[in-house]
């Protein structure tokens, strides 16, 4: 079960039309393909950086399918089913399942605080709602609060919960996740940590950079593969440039932006989000060009 789940597997923008009002077929299918040309193992569809919180269920339904119907089987498609309340996270997981998803990840509740036996049952209620893997997926930047090492050690142990993204940077935490299933599945969710993380047993990474520069993520994983570590580290370093570009925009538009620049039409975030200021789009595209990405 666990074996497809490897390497690089970008948190893919979903493109919008101009006005922002629906989600653009094309351009999703174009994203996908460019990713994948230039490397990447699988993808994930409707996570943080798709924008999934500013989706209806039904576009986020019809994102995993169109994901689906374009990966055609040749590579594995994760998709994002978080939702606030366990019962909306249970109905699109079960979507999910039926569009054809490899497998699901969820971050943990947003807005609420759970005590660790609320956790548990949150994670085990989705887990048994769908017969695909689950994911569990860290990211206390945007929870605010981590996934406990006790839910994780009990969730473990439940045959489709397989691994784990983490955002939260925190390698000691990883560390302690990587030491509690030998076949359970850690990926880096923060793109300043892949390094770090697949060299310490991670599966590979979620990395929202990969969306712009597919190629030099990849090779991160590969060299490591390899055993070229000083070659991986150095494409890790190289990566740092585009990621601190993060802090040009509001969160999810800079890779928007950057995919513009790149060619591909990614379209606008939705409001609240604004486009970048001129200056700063300046600042990207001098990022880009430096990174001979442009």
């Amino acid at each position: 079960m666990t074996k497809e789940f490897k390497g690089l597997i970008p948190p893919i923008v979903t493109p919008f039309t101009a006005d922002g009002k629906s989600v653009s077929e094309e351009n999703l299918r174009k994203v996908m393909r460019h990713v994948i040309s230039n490397g990447c193992t699988g993808v994930f569809v409707g996570g943080s950086q798709g924008e999934f919180f500013s989706m209806s269920f039904e576009e986020r339904v019809r994102s995993f399918e169109i994901a689906v119907d374009e990966a055609a089987g040749k590579y594995p498609v994760l998709a994002g089913t978080a939702a606030i309340t366990t019962d909306e996270t249970v109905e699109l997981s079960k979507a999910a399942e039926k569009a054809g998803i490899s497998a699901i990840s969820v971050i943990n509740p947003y807005f609420i605080t759970l005590n660790e036996d609320e956790m548990y049952d949150h994670y085990k209620s989705v887990a048994e709602s769908v017969k695909i893997p689950v994911f569990l997926y860290n990211n206390p930047g945007r929870t605010g609060c981590f996934i406990p090492l006790s839910v994780i050690k009990r969730l473990a142990k439940i045959d489709n919960i397989i691994g784990i993204k983490d955002s939260s940077g925190n390698l000691t935490y990883v560390n302690s996740i990587l030491d509690i299933e030998d076949d359970f599945l850690v990926f880096s969710g923060m793109d300043t940590c892949i390094f770090n993380i697949i060299t310490s047993g991670g599966a590979g990474a979620v990395a929202a950079t990969a969306n712009v520069a597919p190629a030099l993520v990849s090779s991160i994983y590969n060299k490591i593969q390899s055993g070229d570590l000083a070659g991986a580290r150095k494409a890790q370093k190289e990566l740092t440039p585009l990621r601190d570009a993060f802090a040009l925009g509001s969160f999810p538009v800079v890779v928007k932006e950057a995919l513009q620049l790149l060619g591909i039409e990614a379209g606008p975030a939705r409001l609240p989000i604004h486009p970048m200021s001129s200056e700063n789009r300046a600042k990207l595209k001098d990022i880009l060009k430096t990174m001979k990405l442009v």
